[in-house]
């Protein structure tokens, strides 16, 4: 309900959406137990230690191009240098070789340098003439060597704990020695979609009846290598069942995530049920647009995550709220997605009162390169299909009511 002034009255009432988010995160306290992982089995988990390297990055002195090693002492004043060509390094080999005075050795990338040659001509500044070599730039002390711990020293730092081992973690790891690393273990989530009127995919719809899309929504969400996930499926709107099914899921998860049955109607059980079983609940109205509704809370060791039933509520909720807690409880250093700078194409008109999460298609790019955002329809909270629709979801700030075209604004992007 709006006031003469175009603001919610009851604004004052909900929690702002960094509010909500710091009471979430700070329910969520990290799992600590952990194992022990070959390194190609660690891919995707989370690392529960701070790694040092094991050796120095790169080990050894070694050849950045493909050419001739040289001592820059041997060399004289002359316009042209020729030296001859005294042996061969290739990647693998021991990178000792006597070689005389005067002379250069055929090196390839990765080689090691010889302790007494100190700098690198390439091979596309020599010719090669019957076993000697001729170039005319002098090579500088230094050229094209990658010198020993030039990357990282032994004992420097590499990756700290929290992090997700992924394409870039995985090759710093084995590149400073690591065959195996300690992990977190995998984080416990069970799911279930609360709602009589649910029916899966495939299935006859009767009246009054909708297909369960929050469920699949969650499972594509949750689809992570440190994640062990148990999919509950769909629990009718039974408080003793729903009660049952929670208080089973309480026991074996340290998560517990549902969709529906979280607002204020007399279908809507889960904070109750939750209160029944022992647990805590925090129930928090958000000034978020879609979303408001959201509770958390806890039993024994098990965090409870309730989600809107609406499926794009629900999915604006678990990007923005959920799944940082999520994260924090995992014990991942999550970094929330950077938004993008874009522009409106075309004016925006609303009620004030709470941040909002519009879906919103991308039409086109300004000469800076920002995208140019049209907005998708105003009500939109159960509209999946628009939601598969959009690019992104543009953030519009709690107090504005209305935009020109043109300004400024941040984007969420899919």
């Amino acid at each position: 309900m709006a006031d003469g002034c175009g603001c919610d009255r009851h604004a004052h009432m909900y929690l702002s959406v960094d509010e909500a988010l710091c009471r979430g995160r700070s329910a969520a306290d990290p799992i600590t137990e952990t194992e022990t992982l070959p390194l190609a089995a660690a891919i995707g988990r989370i690392l529960a230690r701070d790694c040092f390297s094991k050796v120095n990055m790169p080990a050894f002195d070694n050849s950045a191009m493909d050419g001739y090693a040289v001592r820059t002492a041997d060399l004289g004043d002359a316009a042209l240098f020729q030296m001859a060509v005294a042996g061969r390094i290739a990647a693998g080999d021991s990178g000792s070789h006597a070689a005389p005075v005067g002379s250069a050795l055929r090196i390839f990338t990765g080689a090691p340098v010889p302790s007494d040659y100190d700098a690198i001509v390439m091979q596309e500044d020599c010719d090669v003439v019957e076993g000697q070599i001729r170039f005319s730039r002098r090579p500088k002390p230094g050229q094209h060597i990658r010198r020993a711990g030039e990357d990282l020293h032994a004992g420097a730092p590499i990756l700290r704990r929290g992090c997700e081992i992924g394409p870039r973690e995985v090759a710093a790891l084995a590149s400073a020695g690591y065959g195996e690393v300690v992990v977190l273990r995998k984080l416990k989530v069970a799911i279930f979609s609360t709602g009589s009127e649910l029916r899966q995919p495939g299935e006859p719809l009767g009246p009054g009846q909708i297909y369960n899309s929050n469920r699949y929504m969650l499972l594509a969400l949750l689809q992570k290598p440190w994640i062990d996930l148990t999919d509950r499926g769909q629990v009718e709107d039974d408080p003793e069942l729903l009660k049952q099914v929670l208080l089973d899921a309480t026991e074996t998860s340290d998560l517990i995530i549902t969709t529906g049955g979280v607002s204020v109607g007399d279908e809507d059980h889960m904070p109750r049920l939750l209160t029944e079983i022992g647990g805590v609940t925090d129930v928090m109205k958000v000034a978020m647009k879609p979303g408001k509704p959201i509770i958390f809370g806890r039993r024994g060791r098990a965090l409870y995550i309730g989600l809107p039933g609406n499926p794009v509520s629900a999915f604006v909720t678990w990007q923005i709220i959920g799944s940082q807690m999520m994260a924090r409880r995992a014990g991942l250093h999550h970094t929330p997605q950077a938004a993008v700078q874009a522009v409106l194409s075309e004016p925006l008109y609303r009620t004030a009162g709470r941040q909002e999460y519009r879906p919103v298609q991308i039409d086109g790019y300004t000469p800076d390169g920002r995208p140019r955002l049209r907005l998708m329809e105003p009500s939109y909270s159960g509209r999946v299909a628009l939601l598969a629709q959009a690019d992104g979801l543009a953030i519009i700030p709690a107090e504005v009511t209305e935009y020109p075209e043109g300004q400024g604004l941040e984007l969420l992007q899919f």
